[in-house]
């Protein structure tokens, strides 16, 4: 099925006050929270987009910026999709945003991507032509590995990147993955908190690897660059298919491997204490 048929109107006209103020108490704790902890390129991309700092933003409005940077648009969708018909938007330079806002009673945590979630966190890295151009090639990846039957291992390296990745940079780590972006607790614990195994970005490791949807993640990789990340997975995936078949290997979310590159070696104290509680 076509991505097309999932798109629906954004209906901003149809916000209330109160979603509005919802957006405006995410927006400002956040940006409050990302400066010396978010990479540079998404500062820059949040101020050259001039993403709602007085409420949820009109996609109009952002896609006709983004269509004289990079080509991209926003496009708002119900909720979650389809793998597929996501891959096939993503391949076409839509990016499908959720249209609705978490309720007040909701501001640290909801499982379902919103808007805040999705155009906070995602769309300022959308102005980079680097990091867009892997979204796109990342969409006609996901298409050609559904005919390998791996989209699992496809879908972790998104998890591990696109939603949760860090950054070396000579500043020290930075964040850029939506979803620590779009967290307050998880934009500290990312960095700062001893408990998570941190490593150098690996493609192989990271297609290997669980991941957590409920809570904070036990392991996170650093990339040196977007322009690592697209030379790194603009490739033919085929043979790192094959490979990942014949090691039928899957890393559990606080394992350490011999070949890790280890940043920091965590202490799981924060799953640990969970698992007890």
């Amino acid at each position: 099925m076509s991505g097309d048929a999932f798109i629906i109107d954004q209906g901003w006209s149809s916000y209330t006050a109160e979603e509005h103020q919802t957006w405006k108490r995410l927006y400002e704790r956040q940006r409050a929270l990302l400066p010396g902890r978010a990479c540079d390129e998404l500062i820059q991309g949040m101020d050259d987009l001039d993403i709602g700092a007085e409420g949820i933003p009109n996609f109009d409005d952002l896609n006709e910026k983004l269509s004289k940077t990079t080509g991209w648009e926003v496009v708002a969708v119900p909720g979650l999709i389809p793998d597929e018909p996501f891959f096939e938007l993503l391949s076409r330079k839509k990016f499908p945003a959720g249209n609705f806002i978490r309720k007040p009673h909701q501001l640290d945590y909801i499982e379902e991507p919103d808007v805040f979630h999705d155009v906070f966190g995602h769309v300022p890295l959308l102005n980079n032509q680097v990091y867009a151009d892997h979204m796109q090639a990342y969409g006609f990846g996901g298409l050609r590995a559904k005919d390998h039957g791996t989209v699992k291992n496809l879908a972790r390296l998104y998890w591990y990147t696109i939603e949760f990745g860090l950054m070396n940079t000579k500043n020290g780590l930075r964040i850029y993955g939506a979803g620590i972006v779009s967290s307050p607790g998880e934009t500290i614990f990312a960095l700062d908190d001893p408990s998570p195994n941190r490593l150098q970005f690996d493609v192989m490791r990271i297609m290997q690897t669980d991941y957590i949807i409920d809570d904070y993640q036990q392991i996170y990789f650093a990339l040196d660059s977007f322009e690592q990340l697209y030379k790194e997975t603009d490739i033919d995936f085929e043979p790192l298919y094959k490979q990942l078949k014949a090691e039928n290997k899957t890393y559990q979310v606080d394992a350490l491997a011999k070949t890790d590159v280890i940043i920091t070696r965590g202490t799981q104290a924060y799953a640990k204490a969970k698992k007890t509680a």
